[in-house]
């Protein structure tokens, strides 16, 4: 039996088969919560076990949980992962991971690999900040102004962020759902949520991780370049990449179809 107290901690949701011995994780990205998945969860309910949260700091995990003191890097939200990998006694289980959640995973993976067999990260990055002949996308110059945005009119941010980082002109409603998940979240908890995610650096622990891993990129994706798709595919031993018939960084969200059957062929 899960402590009912750490279901309320990461709103978990256990949904799918009750009998498969497979297990999927879904773990969303920044600004979004589990409800990111519903497109592309479906297509496995009925094989695996599934399981689904939401990161401390978004949408409905325990906000008393949320501290900028304690959450300073992603090895801490990589805890939170193992706390509920520990919980479920999870063995082998799969991963699906959007954005910040691919790092976070892979990050979990390192420290208590038997918990995870394949993984599958939906536009992740282990750098989005430059640096020398590496270019994630961002500048620290650009940053520091996004990061003064949001502390002085971060609704405005919310708008403008929520429309280019979903892409998709065509299916405004898109954008305008992002921007309501990310603008439900306290603008101080976005402002120091963004700071540890855009300013995080996994480069060096890729080499590490010994998992078979897919890389789902989508294109126009103002947040991973395709070149940081790439620098991923590179540095992650056996790594298979591949570019998804959509646009913007929330794929799985603007065209779930592309994202499932990616998944499908993999696992």
């Amino acid at each position: 039996m899960v402590n009912p107290q750490l279901i309320k901690k990461y709103n978990i949701s256990v949904e799918g088969n009750p009998d498969a011995e497979q297990v999927i994780i879904f773990a969303h990205g920044f600004g979004t919560d589990q409800n990111a998945w519903k497109d592309v969860k479906a297509a496995f309910a009925a094989d695996y076990k599934l399981i689904l949260y939401d990161n401390i700091g978004g949408g409905k995990a325990d906000m008393a949980a949320f501290s900028p003191v304690k959450y300073t890097s992603l090895s801490v939200y990589a805890n939170d992962l193992l706390a509920i990998a520990e919980a479920f006694e999870l063995k082998n289980a799969i991963v699906v991971a959007h954005s910040v959640s691919a790092m976070v995973s892979l990050l979990a993976a390192l420290k208590s690999p038997h918990h995870f067999s394949k993984m599958v990260f939906v536009g992740g990055s282990p750098r989005y900040l430059n640096d020398g002949d590496y270019f994630g996308g961002f500048t620290q110059e650009g940053l520091d102004s996004m990061y003064e945005t949001m502390r002085t009119n971060y609704y405005a941010w919310v708008s403008g962020f929520s429309a280019a980082a979903m892409g998709n002109a065509d299916k405004p409603e898109l954008g305008e759902q992002f921007a309501g998940k990310l603008g439900a979240i306290r603008p101080d908890v976005a402002l120091s949520v963004a700071k540890v995610i855009f300013e995080s650096d996994v480069r060096e622990r890729l080499w590490q991780i010994d998992k078979e891993i897919l890389l789902v990129h989508a294109l126009k994706d103002i947040a991973v370049p395709d070149n940081v798709a790439h620098y991923l595919n590179a540095n992650i031993r056996g790594s298979k990449l591949v570019f998804v018939d959509a646009e913007g960084h929330f794929p799985h969200i603007s065209a779930p179809d592309e994202v499932t059957a990616a998944i499908k062929d993999f696992i």
